[in-house]
């Protein structure tokens, strides 16, 4: 089901990402849901999609997210 804030994001998200990533992830997986939530297996396809999203924008660097390019 779609996130309406970002404090509705599941803890693995919010503990671990800085607040523009959540941001992007809670975008990509609104947006995905529109169009695979219904599938089967769609709510795990959703999470792929918006980790997705944020990867094109950060990366892991040790136990931190940081923006790529920094």
């Amino acid at each position: 089901m779609p996130y309406q804030y970002i404090e509705d994001l599941p803890p693995s998200v919010r503990g671990h990402l800085p607040p523009h990533a959540q941001e992007i992830y809670l975008a990509a997986f609104n947006t995905a849901w529109r169009q695979h939530g219904r599938e089967p297996d769609g709510e795990a396809t959703v999470h792929r999609i918006a980790w997705a999203a944020v990867k094109r924008r950060y990366r892991k660097m040790g136990d931190e997210w940081v923006p790529i390019g920094r």
